[in-house]
Formats: C-alpha cells, sequence, structure tokens
C-alpha cells in the first residue's frame, strides 16, 4: 500500500500510471468492439447471408426470445447488446472471487487480457461470432473488476486522494472513448468490419503489455494460504450493515444509469435516423458522434474534479451518495433533451442539426462524471477489508441490470414515439436520484468516510 508521499503522478502514486495505461488500451479494444457491434448486427451479421453462418446462432436467438418475445432485427441487435454489455459487468464479480481466493489479481488480469485479445480476432470471421463474445465477456470479466480494486489498493482506507485517483483513472478510460470511435469506428465502416475489430485486438495486446511491464509498481497482493485462499480478516457487525447497504443500492443504480447506456445502443441507432449527419458539408460516420462523446466525458471529466478539488478547499465536501445522486439528476436531463428534439422531428418531420447531439453529450457527461468514478470510490472504501475485489465485482452487478434493462428498453425504439421513449428514460433516473437522497437521510452516516466523520465531530 502507498504511502501519501507518494505523489509522483500528478499527487499520485506511480502505480497508477500504468494502471491507467493499461486501462487505456483495454478501453481502446472494448469500445471499438462496442462502437461497432449494433451497427454491424444491423447492416451485417443478423442479415440473410451472414445470420446463417454463426455457428449456434439458432438455439441463441431462441433463448433470446423465450424472455423478450419475437423480435425484430433491430430489437434483436438491442436485446443481443444488453446482454453483452450486461455480461460484462456482472462476470466481474467472478473475476474478483477467482483474484481474491485462487489465482491473485496479476494473474486474473493477464488471463483476462489474453482472452480479450482471442475475442477480438475471433470477430473476423461469421462463423465464430459468438465464440467471439463469450471470450470477450469472459476476459473483460477477469479484468475489469480486479484493475480497478488495485487503484483502491495504492490508497489507505482513509485516503482522500481515493476518490480523485478514480477520477484521473476514468479520464484516461474517457480518452480512449474519444480516440476508438475514429480509429476503430472508421475503419469498421468505411473498410470493413473485420479491420475495426482487428484493431481492437492489437489495442488489447497493447495494452497488456503495459500492465507486464508496470507490474513492479503494482499494490502488493495478499498473501495465499497452503489450500489457495487469501487470508482475510472476519466480518464484523458493521461489515455486514455496510455489505446489505452496497447491495441495497445495486438496482436503484441501475435506473439511475438508463441514459447512458443507451449510448452505443438504441442511441445511435436514433441518432442514425435523427441526425443530419453533415460536418462541414461532409457526411460522416454515425460512430464519430461515439468519439464527440469520449472528448464531452473528458472535458467533464477534468471540470468534474477541478470543480470538487475547488469546493473542498472552501467547503466540506458532499459524500459520495450525495454526489451520485447530483449526477443522476443531471443525467436526466439529458435524454430530456433528446425528447425534445423527438418532439421537433415529430413536428417538422426533417433531422435535427448536431447542436442537440452536443447539448445531450454534455448534460449526460457531466452528469455521469459524478457517478461511475464515485460509486468505485464509495464500494472500494466503504467494503470489509479483505472482499475489497468481490465487493468491486458486486458494484458492477448495477451495470449489468442497467444493460439487461436497456437492452428491453433499446427494443421499443421502433414501437413507440421518441419523445415517449426518451421520456420514459428520464423518468426511471429521476426515480433512482429520489431513491439515493432517501437512502443518504436514512444510510448516509453508516457509509460516509472517516474524514467526513472526523470533520463532523470537529464541528459539534
Amino acid at each position: 500500500m502507498a504511502k501519501n508521499s507518494d505523489t509522483v503522478f500528478f499527487g499520485h502514486p506511480v502505480g497508477l500510471a500504468w494502471l491507467s495505461a493499461a486501462e487505456f488500451w483495454e478501453r481502446f479494444s472494448y469500445y471499438g468492439m462496442q462502437a461497432l457491434l449494433v451497427l454491424y448486427m444491423t447492416h451485417s451479421i443478423l442479415l440473410p447471408g451472414h445470420v446463417e453462418h454463426v455457428q449456434g446462432f439458432p438455439p441463441f436467438r431462441r433463448a433470446i426470445e423465450s424472455v423478450y418475445g419475437t423480435l425484430s432485427p433491430q430489437a434483436l441487435a438491442s436485446a443481443i447488446f444488453g446482454l453483452y454489455a450486461g455480461l460484462v459487468y456482472l462476470l466481474p464479480l467472478a473475476g474478483g472471487l477467482l483474484a481474491d481466493r485462487v489465482l491473485g489479481r496479476t494473474r486474473t488480469v493477464v488471463l483476462g487480457a489474453s482472452l480479450m485479445t482471442l475475442g477480438h480476432f475471433l470477430m473476423a470471421f461469421d462463423a465464430s461470432f459468438l465464440i467471439a463474445m463469450l471470450c470477450l465477456v469472459l476476459g473483460v470479466g477477469c479484468f475489469k473488476g480486479n484493475i480497478s480494486s488495485q487503484v483502491g489498493d495504492l490508497y489507505a482506507r482513509n485516503d482522500p486522494r481515493r476518490g480523485n485517483a478514480f477520477q484521473i483513472f476514468l479520464l484516461v478510460v474517457q480518452i480512449a472513448g474519444i480516440v476508438t470511435p475514429l480509429v476503430c469506428g472508421t475503419l469498421g465502416e468505411v473498410y470493413g468490419w473485420h479491420w475495426g475489430f482487428g484493431a481492437a485486438g492489437v489495442g488489447m495486446l497493447i495494452g497488456m503489455s503495459a500492465y507486464l511491464t508496470g507490474r513492479y509498481a503494482l499494490p502488493q497482493e495478499p498473501r495465499l494460504l497452503k489450500d489457495d485462499k487469501v487470508a482475510r480478516p472476519k466480518l464484523t457487525r458493521d461489515d455486514w450493515r455496510n455489505v446489505i447497504v452496497l447491495v441495497f443500492l445495486l438496482p436503484v443504480l441501475a435506473l439511475g444509469i438508463v441514459g447512458n447506456q443507451e449510448i452505443f445502443n438504441a442511441y445511435i441507432v436514433w441518432a442514425e435516423r435523427s441526425y443530419d449527419l453533415k460536418l462541414f458539408g461532409h457526411a460522416v460516420p454515425v460512430t464519430w458522434l461515439l468519439s464527440f462523446d469520449g472528448i464531452m466525458s473528458g472535458l467533464t471529466m477534468v471540470a468534474s474534479v477541478l470543480f470538487w478539488r475547488w469546493w473542498g478547499q472552501r467547503h466540506r465536501e458532499p459524500d459520495e451518495i450525495t454526489k451520485i445522486a447530483l449526477g443522476t439528476v443531471i443525467g436526466a436531463t439529458a435524454t430530456l433533451m433528446l425528447a425534445l428534439a423527438s418532439l421537433l422531428i415529430a413536428q417538422t418531420g426533417q433531422r435535427v442539426s448536431l447542436g442537440w447531439g452536443v447539448l445531450f453529450e454534455l448534460l449526460n457527461d457531466l452528469g455521469f462524471a459524478n457517478v461511475l468514478p464515485i460509486g468505485l470510490a464509495l464500494y472500494s472504501r466503504a467494503a470489509p477489508k479483505g472482499i475489497t475485489g468481490l465487493m468491486i465485482g458486486v458494484y458492477y452487478i448495477h451495470l449489468f441490470i442497467g444493460n439487461m434493462l436497456v437492452g428491453k428498453l433499446g427494443g421499443l425504439l421502433d414501437q413507440m414515439p421518441g419523445t415517449s421513449f426518451w421520456l420514459l428514460h428520464t423518468g426511471l433516473m429521476a426515480v433512482s436520484a429520489a431513491i439515493l437522497l432517501t437512502v443518504r437521510v436514512v444510510a448516509g452516516k453508516a457509509l460516509a468516510p472517516a474524514y467526513n466523520l472526523a470533520v463532523q465531530a470537529g464541528a459539534t
């Protein structure tokens, strides 16, 4: 565990730099896949002439439709994407257990990177589409939660830099989100889908190399016992209370992210139909919108980090739950803008300008900058010592629930007016914010950071 004097990387341990570099390239590969997936399914792999060649697809489709009912190609693509994105965030729970009890985090992360690399290259063939998807979700499950846990392990439990570290970590992710659609998205849409997927695979190879190079600066892992289990202290009554509250928050957090999680799903389909996709008189690939999302995410993440630093120097900084609720409210106004844009389209019968997309991204990303990284900070800090990796995996369950919900909601795009479609998302997010504020009143003190409690005690 790093000491507070370890500040060589923008006031943080050098291990944060290596972990961020590995995460950048992992997210490059992941977002490269994600940017193309729905378009690839709706324009190619699910169409006649391709879908017949996918090994195991008929029983897979029957299983999907046994849950969702008979689906159109767009609705089927939305459901498959929701399942894929959901499993990406459910399987870190298994990855956390594998790391905590068997392999250790470093070996589990390397295993995940290897599976992801294989999955990206298997996307080059129609027949291996489902196998590739399986390798990718298993790989992310091993990689994602454990590398986030290692970020948290760089700091003492009550080090106030922890939340800022996760914002820096997520800022690197947003930079990857800027680059990826311009590289993988353009290669896939202009030169061929498999070129885009191949570029994602190369990115994953670079990420694994960065991680292995920086192993010297990573946190020391817990000692494995002879029976291959990690030595952990027993959970106290307060530990169990925290676990219960954190688990209760999962479906609440899931409701709060539905607007953001639609960006790679129904939003990209809606945008292809609704925006005037011209820039300086030239048509641009719709995946470039995802690059703009990355730019806006990075800017709003920086703005959020700087704002809370400024605020913390002048006032007592709000606890994580309050920040998450605030971010959810801001995010809800973003989908409200899409509802208004849809209303304008219905009234005029014409596409709307990309200015609506700019407004949507600004509000959505400003809100999300105070949701995911702050949630990671909350769960890594409030989790009982010894099961941090497991609880980070538990945290990602809310993204599984949210993406499964988005997979269902996205299928409604062809069945209801755009205004109603986006207002539905706004309402769900507003409900999430209201419940979060209620939890803050009822159980906020139990989860409050120790340094905040110390300030409160000093004030009394």
